[in-house]
């Protein structure tokens, strides 16, 4: 009411104007009239409210019905990188370094030579090795020689004895008082004691020699075969002062020098065998409820950016998150706890044709999306490896060569008999610089 009251004499003002100016011109009235506030101000902004809630309708209804469509059907994180093989290049005898054939970076074949060490100490090893071979091999077939000795001299020995039984016979069987005298029976009694005690050994001694060549041939004999073993011993380890690489790969943390003392079991260098690298895909735990083994996986590197795709599967789950084989694990039981979402690694193999197309290295970040369509597989691996993961031949190849080379050594000092036979391994081997040496 106050408010009217005080807007009273205005409006009154206003109409006493108008009244006292009744010739004014019509425009001059509906100028000084008050803009309506209902205008085309605030059409424009309903409009424009009525275009953004629809455009978020249509978002949302979008959204919704990708996610029901495909969204859900798929686990993603960018949580993964590329792991691979770090084989480790050491050496399994002392010795010097004295040349390097490969530098980081190069590509080697699996049996290449990667470094090679100074094989003097191992080539004397070897030459007293078989020194020794000859050496026993010759005493093991006197020990044949003496088996035969001792079978002759047992036979003497019979010989002897009957002799000296017959003489006593024939002594004794005489009848005439005074034809032989009783010294003459003694000592033919004597005779054969004496060839009884020289039978007996005679064929202690056959049985002492007989016992250290029974049941086997000079090449079969325990002697022998020791001797040959440290053959074998001194003959790998000529052969390992050259070091080869065990894959194909590329050379990395290459370490060893030239003139350096090298121990068994330093690294010398590594080699990566970049054709068989896979991704370890680190999900959170709550994005494994539909993780299943052998999934499909669609795999993108940050080297080569989203337009290239690598296509892959689940392989496996690990045992356990990667807190849980941290070197220091959170002791969540001392009070002092926070809850951290874990992740569990999730090993993905990589198709090797897109492998061969786009190389990629170790530690690479990639990102990792799993269709999680099929959930048939297993979570778990349910059944061990039929064959080996990884294995190489490089280093069983060492056999034939020193076999033949025992073989030899016992040829040429055992004679013709009893020489018998060596089992040989069937691995093909380059023969030693020892072997083209001393071979005709």
């Amino acid at each position: 009411m106050a408010s009217e009251t005080r807007n009273a004499p205005a409006s009154n003002a206003a109409a006493a104007d108008a009244a006292a100016a009744p010739n004014a011109p019509a425009g001059t009235v509906a100028a000084n009239a008050p803009a309506n506030p209902t205008g085309n101000g605030n059409g424009k902004r309903r409009r424009a409210m009525l275009i953004l809630a629809l455009i978020i309708l249509v978002a949302a209804a979008s959204y919704g019905i990708y996610w029901a469509k495909v969204a859900r059907f798929h686990e993603s994180t960018d949580d993964a990188y590329v792991s691979g093989n770090l084989v480790q290049i050491t050496p399994q005898v002392a010795g010097t370094v004295v040349s390097i054939a490969a530098d980081d970076t190069d590509l080697v074949k699996q049996g290449d030579t990667l470094v090679v060490l100074d094989t003097a100490d191992a080539q004397v090893a070897l030459d007293r090795a078989l020194a020794e071979l000859a050496q026993t091999v010759r005493k093991v077939r006197n020990l044949f020689v003496n088996t035969e000795q001792f079978e002759a001299t047992v036979t003497l020995r019979q010989v002897e004895l009957e002799r000296a039984q017959t003489d006593l016979e024939r002594r004794s069987g005489l009848d005439e008082p005074g034809a032989v005298s009783a010294e003459d029976i003694q000592h033919a009694r004597a005779a054969v004691s004496a060839a009884k005690a020289a039978l007996t050994v005679a064929k202690e001694q056959l049985n002492s020699t007989r016992s250290l060549v029974e049941d086997t041939s000079i090449a079969q004999h325990p002697d022998v075969l020791a001797a040959a073993g440290r053959v074998r011993e001194a003959y790998l380890a000529l052969q390992r002062s050259t070091i080869p690489s065990a894959v194909t790969g590329y050379v990395a943390k290459r370490s060893v020098q030239v003139g350096q003392r090298v121990s068994p079991g330093a690294a010398l260098m590594a080699i990566v065998p970049l054709n068989e690298v896979w991704v370890d895909a680190n999900f959170k735990e709550v994005q494994l409820q539909h993780l299943r083994i052998g999934q499909p996986v669609t795999l993108t590197a940050d080297s080569y950016g989203d337009k290239i795709e690598f296509r892959g599967s689940v392989a496996g789950m690990s045992a356990g998150t990667g807190g849980a084989f941290a070197l220091l694990p959170a002791q969540n039981a001392t009070g002092n706890w926070i809850k951290v979402v874990q992740r569990l690694p999730v090993r993905v193999v990589i198709d090797p044709e897109d492998l061969a197309k786009h190389p990629l290295r170790v530690g690479l970040s990639m990102t990792a999306t799993v269709d999680i369509h099929n959930q048939g597989g297993a979570v778990l691996a349910d059944a061990p490896r039929s064959k080996p993961a990884y294995s190489t031949p490089v280093f069983t190849q060492d056999s034939r060569a020193a076999e033949e080379l025992i073989a030899k050594v016992i040829r040429d000092n055992a004679g013709k008999k009893n020489v018998g036979t060596l089992s040989t391994v069937s691995v093909p081997m380059k023969r030693s610089s020892w072997t083209r040496r001393r071979e005709p």
